[in-house]
């Protein structure tokens, strides 16, 4: 027989072996049903709620936050020209721009894998209105650049994301706090005696407790002055192509240029390590269905090898090879395998629709167009493998035993 032959021979006996036990194939393709489409809803419910988590944590902040180099104490000249060591406590850092930013703007946005960049004034102030006042965190950006960092303008509640001198843009419990609406007058009292009273333009509300409750965003130009520091910035922001190369690349800036580079991975650690647990978690859940799915197969098949030795030793008897015996029994368990999965993703699929439709709707949960073919490929790869024992006891049989068992 030739390889065509052989696979229609082993596709047809394995197909009569399966109808031969309808109840044995009905409760394994039930099985398999339920193990794909539970593998297939958890895997797109929870990449779904991870995706969202880190689309609102991004949202809210740049890839990249880069500072100038923390200050550290120098050793204190000694007589005769000698240097003098001084244990002293760390150097305060306070308030400092990064050296030359103008050039490293440009530097910056040429590196490879680097989409935007923002320069920024930050400090701690006053905003006061009335005899109601709050500590707040003002930054000073350049309106058009940060857009494209953190898209404010995406989430203002009041108003327009508009800086222009003597504007700002105030965070919603702020200006719950201050009894503020757009085109309101905020006082900002800084350090030194610093201040100046500004209309509020927008009201913005990003879902982040901190950032509505103490961000004002200003005229960079008009930050620096507040801040007392005239042509600085004190922070640079940057947004990269992949988010799951900002560590790579912020370690990368941070040799290159001797400044303060961190990613928001390292920012948000806990809520990362989280979703990698819950990640793990959803694998070794998935790992152990499809164990369950393999060990059902195999049982199913042994028992069947077991039920028709006599009908393996009469095919042996009548000229079957053991290769041909060896795929009948691999195609059974191909053939569970891929009905099962095929009928399982369609299920998950419709779980995932009803959760769209009657859950709670608080995150989307998109259908990855890869998730039905990899449940297919491993559920078929599962079944072929669980078949491979009870295949081969099959193929080795002796026909002249296999045909006198009762």
């Amino acid at each position: 027989m030739g390889w065509c032959d052989n696979t229609w021979f082993a596709s047809r006996v394995a197909l009569r072996f399966l109808g031969q036990s309808r109840v044995q194939t009905s409760i394994i393709l039930v099985g398999i049903v339920v193990g794909v489409s539970i593998i297939v809803f958890l895997r797109v419910l929870i990449g779904g709620l991870q995706a969202n988590a880190i689309d609102r944590m991004l949202g809210t902040q740049s890839h990249i936050a880069i500072e100038a180099a923390d200050r550290v104490n120098m050793p204190a000249a000694g007589p005769e020209g000698r240097w003098r060591l001084m244990l002293e406590d760390r150097r305060a850092q306070g308030l400092h721009s990064i050296d030359d930013w103008q050039r490293l703007v440009p530097a910056l946005e040429s590196l490879e894998g680097i989409r935007a960049v923002s320069p920024m004034v930050s400090g701690a102030a006053i905003g006061r209105r009335g005899g109601a006042r709050e500590a707040v965190t003002v930054l000073g950006v350049d309106a058009d650049r940060y857009q494209r960092i953190v898209p404010v303008g995406n989430n203002l509640r009041e108003g327009a994301f508009t800086l222009s001198p003597g504007n700002v843009a105030i965070g919603s419990r702020l200006a719950e706090t201050l009894g503020l609406q757009a085109g309101g007058k905020l006082r900002i009292e800084a350090d030194e005696g610093a201040s100046a009273v500004m209309t509020v333009a927008g009201i913005f509300e990003m879902g982040v407790r901190e950032l509505d409750s103490r961000y004002v965003y200003m005229d960079m130009k008009q930050a620096q002055s507040l801040l007392d520091l005239p042509g600085g910035v004190t922070r640079i922001d940057a947004t990269v192509d992949d988010i799951f190369a900002a560590r790579t690349i912020a370690d990368r800036i941070a040799r290159l240029l001797g400044l303060k580079a961190e990613s928001w991975m390292q920012t948000n650690a806990q809520l990362l390590n989280a979703l990698r647990s819950q990640s793990m978690a959803t694998t070794l859940i998935s790992v152990f269905v499809a164990l369950a799915v393999a060990i059902g197969i195999a049982a199913v098949l042994a028992v069947s090898v077991t039920q028709r030795t006599r009908e393996i030793g009469i095919l042996r008897a009548m000229g079957t090879t053991r290769w041909q015996m060896l795929a009948v029994f691999l195609l059974q368990g191909a053939i569970l395998g891929l009905a099962g999965s095929l009928a399982g993703s369609l299920a998950g699929w419709g779980m995932v629709a009803a959760f769209h439709a009657f859950g709670p709707g608080l995150f989307e949960t998109p259908f990855p167009p890869q998730t039905i073919p990899m449940a297919i490929a491993i559920a078929t790869l599962s079944g072929v493998l669980a078949a491979a024992i009870p295949a081969w006891r099959a193929a080795r049989m002796d026909p002249a035993e296999a045909i006198r068992y009762v």
